[in-house]
């Protein structure tokens, strides 16, 4: 036991063992964050992936889902007998799932079905109305993120404008809704489309330099 701590010790010279355990559980902590409870079909696939060449009576039911929280793409392998449409929610989480059986890959934009595609805006803006608080709260806490670049501009078509005048109502009250943000903000229509198009944008280049959403 000595010997296994001496390397543990050793592997990180100068910082005592439990500081590497306290980073340890903090890392554990973010990846927690970051994981998806619950997703939503966006394509459902009784006989597998179409592109299994496999004999069907070999292929496994496969369903294509867009997480909740984090908007994470993913395949997921459906319990026998079970028959989830499109807009359904999910349980994908750690623990005894009624639906889904496993959670099989990570998915880019470029590898969901022409369904997912098709259907993954109107899935996306439905969690969006589903939690609007949540997002709401996205024009309540936006902050700068360099001198001469604010958070509220990575959304499609918020000026510098549209941003002051965002800011500016938000100093007098915190906004409550959407249909709140629609009237006290001029020019601001329709605010959830803005997310939805600020999240399918983050989906389409994962590789962007700031995200908000995924």
């Amino acid at each position: 036991m000595e010997a296994e701590n001496a390397r543990s010790d050793q592997s990180y010279p100068g910082r005592p063992r439990r500081y590497d355990e306290r980073r340890y559980e903090r890392r554990r902590e973010i990846d927690r964050s970051r994981m998806e409870d619950y997703a939503y079909i966006i394509d459902f696939m009784p006989y597998g992936h179409p592109d299994d060449k496999r004999p069907i009576h070999k292929r496994e039911p496969l369903a294509q889902v867009v997480g909740e929280k984090r908007f994470t793409l993913l395949e997921v392998s459906i319990r026998k007998g079970e028959n989830p449409l499109v807009m359904d929610r999910v349980f994908i989480g750690k623990g005894e799932r009624d639906v889904v059986y496993k959670i099989k890959k990570r998915l880019r934009y470029d590898d969901l079905t022409p369904a997912a595609k098709s259907e993954l805006p109107y899935v996306i803006e439905y969690i969006i109305k589903e939690n609007e608080a949540r997002f709401v709260e996205v024009f309540n806490k936006a902050e700068p993120i360099t001198t001469k670049f604010h958070q509220l501009e990575l959304l499609p078509g918020v000026g510098k404008k549209t941003m002051w005048a965002i800011i500016d109502e938000r100093k007098k009250e915190p906004f409550k809704s959407f249909k709140d943000l629609a009237e006290r903000v001029k020019g601001l229509q329709h605010p959830e489309k803005l997310i939805l198009n600020r999240i399918l944008y983050e989906i389409k280049n994962p590789g962007t330099k700031y995200k908000i959403f995924t």
